[in-house]
């Protein structure tokens, strides 16, 4: 490199020579991990392929609720698992998670339910003891419903009908529930064909709404006239024919229970489901006779009213024409004397003689007026002396003083004789008004002297027995003790030793001798009649 040029320098360097790359065989240590990864997933893939739908149902409760270990059934079969318990975002309930078996998806349904399975004891039964040993699981029935939903709230208490159990479901209204519960049975001439499912009350609190459900094939026997009541405990009626107990069974004294029955009518359809119902106190309220339309009348009594309720019967000639609709108190300025308003209805189609036109009408009104100027009125009277109830009878009172129907009020008023203890009262009354006109101080006079009287007879008498007894009696005793005597010497005289007796038998021997002497000569004469001029004959004597 002194003269500035660059000098090449060559390096010898073997030339690199490609061998051919050698194929790779397989390992028999390599087959089993590769076959368990296969495996794997195609376990995997399964699952998931195999995987039912996720649900969550919500309740009060996590209450013997486990993740992993808690079964959902349907008709005690297994078809889901709960996977996970949470709690709500507010934290007032329980979610579970559960997952249930490929093909479920049309059966989580808006109607489908839940509720946990415990031991209960509710209208009158015991269920859920199987869960003492196995453990609580969730039961479920499916709906009916198109809607699809993968969030439930569950059930407190299992369904007491199932979706695809026979029969039909109808609503009652009525007054009061009574001792009616969830569970109470329904009767049907005492046999139990139904129960309660649930009951509330209505929306303005003025009554209540009871749902029941009634089996097949019992429910045919609910028609449009069908009558429901509550047959609750003990059904006492007392009336004019006596005390009445009626009740359906021992199960409905303790739980309570409902019956129905269905009069004949050649109208009456089978009910629809969910047709509303009226529900009565008793069977004889729901047994009455549908009257559609009633006429009022008011009527005023001034005796006590103790013993007369609503709804009492009013009766004519033993008919049940009305009832009581209203009892009042009112006073009475003109009179300055309290009286009591008792409002009734009666029904046209249950009289004959107001069954043609309302009691508006001046037909009508006329032959009110020609029923009370005949002596028609209205009385209280006592229906059993046992249960001092009251009813009001109207019937016809010939002696009854002359009345009008008073056309002013707001109903009529009806003229009302006096009954029970106030007409007895007004008889005792009268009884003392003419004991009042009798002229006791001039007939107290004349009784004075009527017993001077005849207490100067008796003194008279007193001294006439007292003669008889001086007087008279030793005489008596005289000619008794002489009778006695004669009697011993009339007996001594008769007696077999007497010497009378003996002295009488010669007499008659000697009489006996005589009698027989005259027979033989009456013979000898008979036999030589001459004898008597020639006399007997001396060889003959």
């Amino acid at each position: 490199m002194a003269d500035g040029r660059h000098e090449s320098v060559v390096l010898d360097i073997p030339e690199a020579i490609a061998r051919p790359r050698r194929r790779w065989s397989p390992q028999l240590v390599w087959i089993i991990p590769i076959v368990a990864a296969l495996i794997g997933g195609w376990l995997a893939v399964k699952a998931i392929m195999d995987r039912g739908p996720t649900a969550s149902i919500s309740f009060k409760t996590a209450e013997g609720l486990e993740a992993g270990k808690t079964k959902i059934k349907y008709k005690n079969v297994d078809v889901g698992q709960v996977t996970q318990v949470t709690l709500s975002k507010d934290l007032r309930h329980a979610v579970a998670t559960v997952q249930l078996v490929k093909g479920a998806e049309p059966y989580l349904v808006e109607d489908t339910q839940f509720w946990i399975v415990r031991p209960r004891i509710a209208g009158g039964q015991v269920t859920g003891l199987g869960t003492l040993f196995a453990g609580s699981y969730i039961g479920s029935d499916i709906g009916q419903s198109t809607h699809a939903q993968t969030h439930f709230v569950g059930l407190e208490n299992p369904p007491l009908v199932t979706g695809d159990e026979p029969g039909r479901q109808f609503v009652l209204r009525g007054k009061e529930l009574g001792s009616l519960e969830i569970g109470s049975p329904v009767y049907f001439r005492r046999e139990e064909v139904g129960r309660v499912l649930a009951h509330q009350l209505d929306r303005d609190g003025t009554g209540v709404i009871v749902r029941i459900f009634v089996e097949a094939p019992s429910d045919r026997y609910v028609t449009t006239n069908t009558r429901f009541w509550n047959a609750s405990g003990i059904d006492v009626v007392a009336d004019s024919t006596g005390v009445k107990v009626h009740t359906q069974s021992v199960v409905s004294l303790l739980l309570g229970g409902l019956a129905f029955e269905t009069p004949d009518s050649p109208l009456a359809q089978p009910a629809d489901d969910q047709t509303v119902f009226p529900l009565f106190a008793d069977r004889t309220q729901a047994m009455k006779l549908p009257d559609l339309e009633g006429d009022r009348f008011t009527l005023y009594f001034t005796q006590s009213l103790r013993g007369l309720s609503m709804g009492a019967t009013v009766d004519f000639s033993g008919v049940a024409i009305g009832e009581v609709t209203s009892i009042g108190a009112e006073y009475d300025s003109a009179a300055r004397a309290v009286r009591f308003p008792v409002e009734i209805v009666v029904y046209p189609d249950r009289l004959w003689a107001l069954s043609r036109e309302r009691v508006n009408k001046p037909e009508s009104k006329e032959r009110v007026e020609g029923l009370v100027e005949a002596g028609f009125r209205a009385q209280l009277r006592e229906a059993s002396l046992l249960t001092h109830q009251l009813y009001v009878a109207v019937d016809f009172f010939p002696d009854a003083s002359k009345a009008q129907v008073d056309w002013t009020k707001t109903p009529p008023v009806l003229p009302t004789v006096p009954g029970g203890l106030q007409e007895l009262e007004q008889t005792v009354a009268n009884i003392a008004k003419k004991i009042d006109k009798m002229p006791l101080e001039q007939i107290g006079t004349d009784l004075h002297q009527t017993l001077r009287s005849l207490d100067g007879t008796l003194h008279t008498i007193n001294a006439m027995v007292k003669r008889v007894d001086t007087d008279i009696t030793p005489m008596a005793r005289q000619a008794l003790t002489e009778s006695q005597q004669m009697f011993k010497t009339t007996e001594q005289a008769l007696a077999a030793d007497a010497p009378l007796q003996q002295d009488l038998r010669e007499a008659l021997r000697g009489l006996s001798r005589a009698s027989q002497s005259l027979r033989q000569l009456g013979d000898y004469l008979e036999r030589h009649p001459e004898a008597i001029l020639r006399g007997k004959k001396r060889d003959e004597r």
